[in-house]
Formats: C-alpha cells, sequence, structure tokens
C-alpha cells in the first residue's frame, strides 16, 4: 500500500487555500524554504505538478484543483473527527457538497437548497459553482455529491452521470414599472425593438427565448448579455431593459429587484435537474432536496 504524508498535503493545502507561501508560512509558523521543499516531495511522490506560477502567483494545476478537493475533504473529515472525540458534536455528522452549474438562477438555487439546511445529521454544506462541464467533472472524481443544472448531463462529456428531472417552470419577462406600462399593452408585439437583457448565447434559457423570438417574428433591441443571473436582473432593476425569470421565481423577483411582470412566454419552459453519479438517490440529502422541489417547488 502507498501512504500519503498528511504533513505534506497539509502544507500544500494551506498554500492552496491561501494562494501564498507567505501566508500559508504565518498560518504554520514554518519558513518559506520548509513548505516549498515539502510540496516538492508531495508532487514527486504524486508524480504531478499541483502549482504552476502566473506572474508573482501561484495557480492550481488541473491535478492540484483535484488534489486540493481530497484535501479539503480530509481535513474537513478530520475536524469533525475532533469535534465528536471532544464532545463539540452528538456523533459524527454527514456532509453535503453541491455543485450549482452558473445557468442556474441565484434565487431559485437557493430555494432548491433550503429544505437541506433543516438537517440535523449534516453538519456542512458547500456549494460551488462554475459551468456544467467543470462541475460535471468534480462530480466524477466524488468532490461532489450533487450538481444542479438546468440542462441534463451532456452525452459528449465523458462522464457516467445520471439526470433526475426536478421539475419545469414557464418564463416571465420582467420590467421596471415605466418599462412595463410602456410595453405590456398589445403584449407580446409591442416587443418589437424593445430593450432586452438576456443571458449569453450558450444558455439554455437564452436559446428557448430565441427560438420564441423567431417564433413570434418578433426583433428586440439587445442592449446586454451576462453569464450571471444575479447581475442581468440587477441591471434590469436599473431600468435598463427588460429581462426573463423562472415563473415559479415571480413574487421574489418582483419584491428583491422592486419590478414588476411585463408578461409570460407561452409555450416556453425551463427544466431544472439534480445530477448525481447514482441511477437511484441514495444520499439522504439529497433525496430531501429532490423531493421538495419535485413536490412544492417546481410545476
Amino acid at each position: 500500500m502507498e501512504w500519503l504524508n498528511y504533513h505534506h498535503l497539509l502544507y500544500f493545502w494551506s498554500v492552496a487555500k491561501h494562494g501564498s507561501v507567505r501566508k500559508a508560512c504565518e498560518e504554520l509558523r514554518l519558513a518559506q524554504p520548509t513548505i516549498s521543499a515539502q510540496i516538492r516531495v508531495l508532487e514527486e511522490a504524486l508524480g504531478e505538478r499541483l502549482f504552476a506560477r502566473s506572474g508573482r502567483h501561484l495557480i492550481l494545476t488541473e491535478m492540484g484543483r483535484v488534489v486540493f478537493g481530497y484535501a479539503e475533504d480530509i481535513f474537513s473529515l478530520g475536524q469533525d473527527l475532533m469535534n465528536t472525540v471532544k464532545g463539540r458534536s452528538g456523533g459524527r455528522s454527514m456532509r453535503l457538497t453541491v455543485g450549482i452549474a452558473d445557468a442556474v438562477p441565484k434565487l431559485l438555487a437557493t430555494r432548491i437548497l433550503k429544505p437541506a439546511f433543516t438537517l440535523s445529521y449534516l453538519a456542512r454544506i458547500v456549494c460551488l459553482e462554475g459551468t456544467l462541464d467543470r462541475l460535471l467533472a468534480d462530480l466524477a472524481i466524488h468532490r461532489l455529491d450533487l450538481v444542479i443544472g438546468d440542462t441534463q448531463a451532456p452525452s459528449t462529456v465523458n462522464v457516467q452521470a445520471y439526470s433526475h428531472l426536478m421539475g419545469e417552470s414557464t418564463i416571465t419577462l420582467f420590467a421596471t414599472a415605466k418599462l412595463a406600462t410602456r410595453y405590456r399593452r398589445n403584449f407580446p408585439q409591442s416587443l418589437e425593438g424593445a430593450p432586452f437583457l438576456l443571458p449569453t448565447s450558450h444558455a439554455t434559457l437564452r436559446r428557448l427565448l430565441d427560438t420564441w423570438l423567431v417564433r413570434k417574428e418578433l426583433h428586440p433591441n439587445i442592449i446586454g448579455e451576462f453569464e450571471d443571473s444575479a447581475t442581468l436582473k440587477a441591471i434590469g432593476h436599473d431600468g435598463y431593459g427588460i429581462f426573463p425569470g423562472s415563473t415559479v421565481m415571480e413574487k421574489e423577483i418582483c419584491r428583491q429587484y422592486q419590478v414588476r411582470m411585463l408578461g409570460r412566454v407561452d409555450g416556453v419552459k425551463q427544466r431544472f435537474y439534480a445530477i448525481t453519479v447514482e441511477r437511484k438517490l441514495e444520499h439522504p440529502a439529497v433525496r430531501t432536496i429532490f423531493e421538495a422541489a419535485r413536490r412544492e417547488l417546481l410545476t
């Protein structure tokens, strides 16, 4: 059996966490040459480079990100062990790590995850964001228990994953009171030439809306495209254009961004999936999230 030197892993984890050898030295109270030398020993033992230089900064390599994910789990589990032994918890608790695809609206992701925070057996919930492809790669190496996406795991990605449909929502168009008053009359024909804020072209929601606009023979003035849905809505709040959102979150969007419903996009639905490496949902917290979404959230 090959043994891992956990001191070396700790030094690597500290540098990766802080993004700086100097800060790791301060935390560990060790000299910089000591930490640098031990990380080189770890790289030699693994046969992989874990860091690369970008100017004066250290960045993780692809393998470095994989090792960092394992280190996070190892030292988090070690802390759970110490808490249990020292009587700071009632026993070993579970951890849930969720990846949220950047195309999933933040308000919707928040509502989907809320049931997990009521589970007494969960010691910690870790939420990560990124592209669906990147999150699926992390899912494949068990860095994640669950990925929440607005599309199924694509067949082009070399990952054995199963997409469980949580539900679907129609789409609503929102705008400030001034814009809503102006464009609500004779909707949707009134949208011809109207200022629009939309997701970028790779997003599923954008493709759905583009198809709908073509079907309706409408040509809005697209003045902004955004990868981040929260930024899109914040710009919409400032009155720069009309923007889309999930109908299931209609009240929350109107309240948080102080906008009004302009109209609903007929015949178009956005779907949301729980993606796991399991054909059946085994993790109890994942089951709780999935069942609550199916029952209460998405219709």
